[in-house]
Protein backbone atom coordinates (compact mmCIF):
# COMPACT_ATOMS: atom_id res chain seq x y z
CA UNK A 1 0.00 0.00 0.00
CA UNK A 2 2.85 2.38 0.76
CA UNK A 3 4.45 1.61 -2.61
CA UNK A 4 1.14 2.35 -4.35
CA UNK A 5 0.71 5.75 -2.71
CA UNK A 6 1.38 8.76 -4.90
CA UNK A 7 3.75 11.16 -3.18
CA UNK A 8 5.03 14.41 -4.62
CA UNK A 9 8.83 14.28 -4.46
CA UNK A 10 11.57 16.23 -6.22
CA UNK A 11 12.77 14.76 -9.48
CA UNK A 12 15.12 11.83 -8.94
CA UNK A 13 13.88 11.19 -5.40
CA UNK A 14 12.15 7.94 -4.45
CA UNK A 15 10.14 6.53 -1.58
CA UNK A 16 12.19 4.09 0.47
CA UNK A 17 10.94 0.87 2.07
CA UNK A 18 13.32 -0.83 4.53
CA UNK A 19 12.61 -4.47 5.41
CA UNK A 20 14.59 -5.77 8.39
CA UNK A 21 15.22 -9.52 8.93
CA UNK A 22 14.20 -10.16 5.33
CA UNK A 23 15.71 -13.65 5.41
CA UNK A 24 12.85 -14.78 7.68
CA UNK A 25 10.28 -14.16 4.92
CA UNK A 26 8.75 -17.21 3.28
CA UNK A 27 9.41 -17.96 -0.38
CA UNK A 28 5.82 -17.05 -1.23
CA UNK A 29 6.13 -13.67 0.45
CA UNK A 30 9.43 -13.04 -1.35
CA UNK A 31 7.83 -13.88 -4.70
CA UNK A 32 5.07 -11.38 -3.96
CA UNK A 33 7.68 -8.81 -2.94
CA UNK A 34 9.55 -9.36 -6.19
CA UNK A 35 6.41 -8.49 -8.15
CA UNK A 36 5.84 -5.39 -6.04
CA UNK A 37 9.44 -4.30 -6.64
CA UNK A 38 8.96 -4.69 -10.39
CA UNK A 39 5.70 -2.72 -10.57
CA UNK A 40 6.83 0.23 -8.43
CA UNK A 41 10.51 0.37 -9.37
CA UNK A 42 10.14 3.88 -10.85
CA UNK A 43 8.83 5.45 -7.64
CA UNK A 44 10.05 3.24 -4.78
CA UNK A 45 13.34 1.78 -3.63
CA UNK A 46 13.60 -1.27 -1.38
CA UNK A 47 16.32 -1.97 1.19
CA UNK A 48 16.48 -5.49 2.64
CA UNK A 49 18.54 -6.23 5.75
CA UNK A 50 19.33 -9.87 6.54
CA UNK A 51 21.87 -12.12 8.26
CA UNK A 52 21.95 -14.87 5.62
CA UNK A 53 21.74 -13.66 2.04
CA UNK A 54 21.39 -17.21 0.72
CA UNK A 55 17.87 -17.27 2.18
CA UNK A 56 16.83 -14.46 -0.16
CA UNK A 57 15.52 -15.81 -3.47
CA UNK A 58 17.68 -15.26 -6.53
CA UNK A 59 15.17 -13.01 -8.42
CA UNK A 60 15.30 -10.48 -5.57
CA UNK A 61 19.10 -10.69 -5.24
CA UNK A 62 19.53 -10.01 -8.95
CA UNK A 63 17.43 -6.85 -8.62
CA UNK A 64 19.49 -5.51 -5.72
CA UNK A 65 22.99 -4.25 -5.12
CA UNK A 66 24.38 -6.59 -2.44
CA UNK A 67 26.39 -4.91 0.34
CA UNK A 68 28.17 -7.24 2.77
CA UNK A 69 29.37 -6.03 6.16
CA UNK A 70 32.12 -7.81 8.05
CA UNK A 71 32.45 -8.04 11.81
CA UNK A 72 33.84 -5.04 13.66
CA UNK A 73 37.50 -4.93 14.60
CA UNK A 74 38.57 -5.11 18.25
CA UNK A 75 39.64 -1.46 18.10
CA UNK A 76 36.20 -0.35 16.89
CA UNK A 77 34.43 -2.31 19.63
CA UNK A 78 36.81 -0.98 22.29
CA UNK A 79 36.29 2.64 21.19
CA UNK A 80 32.52 2.31 21.54
CA UNK A 81 32.78 0.52 24.90
CA UNK A 82 35.03 3.24 26.30
CA UNK A 83 32.61 5.92 25.13
CA UNK A 84 29.65 4.16 26.76
CA UNK A 85 31.53 3.49 30.01
CA UNK A 86 32.41 7.18 30.23
CA UNK A 87 28.86 8.42 29.63
CA UNK A 88 27.21 5.82 31.88
CA UNK A 89 29.92 6.04 34.60
CA UNK A 90 30.62 2.32 34.42
CA UNK A 91 33.37 1.00 36.69
CA UNK A 92 35.73 -1.21 34.68
CA UNK A 93 39.23 -2.60 34.39
CA UNK A 94 41.24 -2.97 31.21
CA UNK A 95 41.17 -6.75 31.43
CA UNK A 96 37.38 -6.54 31.85
CA UNK A 97 36.98 -4.72 28.54
CA UNK A 98 39.39 -7.17 26.92
CA UNK A 99 37.21 -10.03 28.16
CA UNK A 100 34.10 -8.40 26.66
CA UNK A 101 35.86 -7.93 23.32
CA UNK A 102 37.03 -11.56 23.42
CA UNK A 103 33.52 -12.91 24.06
CA UNK A 104 31.83 -10.59 21.54
CA UNK A 105 33.99 -11.64 18.56
CA UNK A 106 33.22 -8.48 16.57
CA UNK A 107 29.50 -8.39 17.44
CA UNK A 108 28.74 -4.96 18.91
CA UNK A 109 25.29 -5.98 20.14
CA UNK A 110 26.80 -8.92 22.03
CA UNK A 111 29.48 -6.65 23.49
CA UNK A 112 26.92 -4.13 24.78
CA UNK A 113 24.73 -6.88 26.23
CA UNK A 114 27.70 -8.40 28.06
CA UNK A 115 28.80 -4.99 29.33
CA UNK A 116 25.35 -4.14 30.67
CA UNK A 117 24.76 -7.59 32.18
CA UNK A 118 28.12 -7.58 33.96
CA UNK A 119 27.68 -4.07 35.36
CA UNK A 120 24.09 -4.69 36.46
CA UNK A 121 25.03 -7.99 38.09
CA UNK A 122 28.29 -7.09 39.82
CA UNK A 123 28.59 -3.29 39.68
CA UNK A 124 32.10 -3.62 38.27
CA UNK A 125 33.35 -4.87 34.90
CA UNK A 126 36.35 -7.12 35.47
CA UNK A 127 37.61 -10.14 33.57
CA UNK A 128 36.40 -12.54 36.26
CA UNK A 129 32.92 -11.00 36.37
CA UNK A 130 32.58 -10.98 32.57
CA UNK A 131 33.31 -14.68 32.28
CA UNK A 132 30.87 -15.40 35.11
CA UNK A 133 28.13 -13.65 33.16
CA UNK A 134 29.08 -15.11 29.77
CA UNK A 135 29.73 -18.53 31.32
CA UNK A 136 32.61 -19.42 29.02
CA UNK A 137 35.83 -21.26 29.94
CA UNK A 138 38.36 -18.68 31.03
CA UNK A 139 40.86 -18.11 28.18
CA UNK A 140 43.76 -17.88 30.64
CA UNK A 141 43.09 -21.47 31.72
CA UNK A 142 42.93 -22.54 28.07
CA UNK A 143 46.15 -20.61 27.42
CA UNK A 144 47.90 -22.45 30.25
CA UNK A 145 46.60 -25.76 28.91
CA UNK A 146 47.96 -25.01 25.42
CA UNK A 147 51.32 -23.96 26.85
CA UNK A 148 51.57 -27.28 28.72
CA UNK A 149 50.87 -29.01 25.39
CA UNK A 150 53.61 -26.95 23.70
CA UNK A 151 55.96 -28.05 26.49
CA UNK A 152 54.83 -31.65 26.04
CA UNK A 153 53.49 -31.84 29.61
CA UNK A 154 50.38 -34.01 29.22
CA UNK A 155 49.74 -34.42 32.96
CA UNK A 156 49.47 -30.68 33.65
CA UNK A 157 47.40 -30.11 30.50
CA UNK A 158 44.99 -32.84 31.56
CA UNK A 159 44.57 -31.26 35.00
CA UNK A 160 43.29 -28.08 33.31
CA UNK A 161 40.87 -29.88 30.98
CA UNK A 162 39.63 -32.03 33.87
CA UNK A 163 39.09 -28.91 35.99
CA UNK A 164 37.03 -27.25 33.23
CA UNK A 165 35.05 -30.45 32.71
CA UNK A 166 34.24 -30.72 36.43
CA UNK A 167 33.07 -27.09 36.39
CA UNK A 168 30.35 -28.21 33.99
CA UNK A 169 31.57 -26.76 30.70
CA UNK A 170 30.49 -28.67 27.61
CA UNK A 171 33.10 -29.97 25.18
CA UNK A 172 31.68 -27.64 22.50
CA UNK A 173 32.40 -24.60 24.68
CA UNK A 174 35.91 -25.78 25.53
CA UNK A 175 36.91 -26.58 21.95
CA UNK A 176 35.61 -23.24 20.61
CA UNK A 177 37.60 -21.22 23.16
CA UNK A 178 40.63 -23.46 22.57
CA UNK A 179 40.55 -22.62 18.87
CA UNK A 180 40.18 -18.89 19.47
CA UNK A 181 43.02 -18.83 22.01
CA UNK A 182 45.30 -20.99 19.84
CA UNK A 183 45.06 -18.52 16.96
CA UNK A 184 46.80 -15.82 19.02
CA UNK A 185 48.97 -18.01 21.28
CA UNK A 186 52.71 -17.45 21.10
CA UNK A 187 54.33 -20.50 19.54
CA UNK A 188 56.20 -21.55 16.42
CA UNK A 189 54.07 -20.89 13.34
CA UNK A 190 54.41 -24.41 11.93
CA UNK A 191 53.36 -25.84 15.29
CA UNK A 192 50.39 -23.49 15.55
CA UNK A 193 49.12 -24.65 12.16
CA UNK A 194 49.33 -28.28 13.27
CA UNK A 195 47.58 -27.45 16.55
CA UNK A 196 44.75 -25.70 14.71
CA UNK A 197 44.37 -28.67 12.37
CA UNK A 198 44.07 -31.12 15.27
CA UNK A 199 41.65 -28.83 17.10
CA UNK A 200 39.56 -28.63 13.93
CA UNK A 201 39.43 -32.43 13.59
CA UNK A 202 38.36 -32.75 17.22
CA UNK A 203 35.70 -30.07 16.77
CA UNK A 204 34.33 -32.06 13.84
CA UNK A 205 34.13 -35.23 15.95
CA UNK A 206 32.40 -33.32 18.76
CA UNK A 207 29.87 -31.92 16.28
CA UNK A 208 29.17 -35.50 15.20
CA UNK A 209 28.24 -36.39 18.78
CA UNK A 210 31.43 -37.68 20.44
CA UNK A 211 31.48 -35.19 23.32
CA UNK A 212 33.27 -37.16 26.04
CA UNK A 213 36.18 -36.15 28.26
CA UNK A 214 38.15 -38.93 26.60
CA UNK A 215 37.81 -37.13 23.27
CA UNK A 216 39.26 -33.93 24.78
CA UNK A 217 42.04 -35.91 26.48
CA UNK A 218 42.94 -37.51 23.16
CA UNK A 219 43.30 -34.03 21.65
CA UNK A 220 45.77 -33.05 24.37
CA UNK A 221 47.76 -36.24 23.77
CA UNK A 222 47.99 -35.50 20.05
CA UNK A 223 49.04 -31.90 20.69
CA UNK A 224 51.75 -33.01 23.11
CA UNK A 225 52.95 -35.58 20.58
CA UNK A 226 53.23 -32.88 17.91
CA UNK A 227 55.31 -30.73 20.26
CA UNK A 228 57.63 -33.61 21.17
CA UNK A 229 58.44 -34.41 17.52
CA UNK A 230 58.78 -31.04 15.68
CA UNK A 231 61.21 -32.43 13.07
CA UNK A 232 58.53 -34.72 11.73
CA UNK A 233 56.16 -31.78 11.23
CA UNK A 234 58.78 -29.69 9.41
CA UNK A 235 59.42 -32.48 6.97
Amino acid sequence: MFAQQKVTLPKGRHKIIILDEADSMTDGAQQALRRTMEIHSKTTRFALACNASDKIIEPIQSRCAVLRYSRLTDAQVLARLLEICKKETVSYTNDGLEAIIFTAQGDMRQALNNLQSTFQGFGHVSSENVFKVCDEPHPLLIKDMLQHCVNGNIDQAYKVISHLWNMGYASEDIIKITFRVCKTHTMAEYLKLEFIKEIGYTHMRIAQGVTTLLQMSALLARLCKLSSDPNKIKK
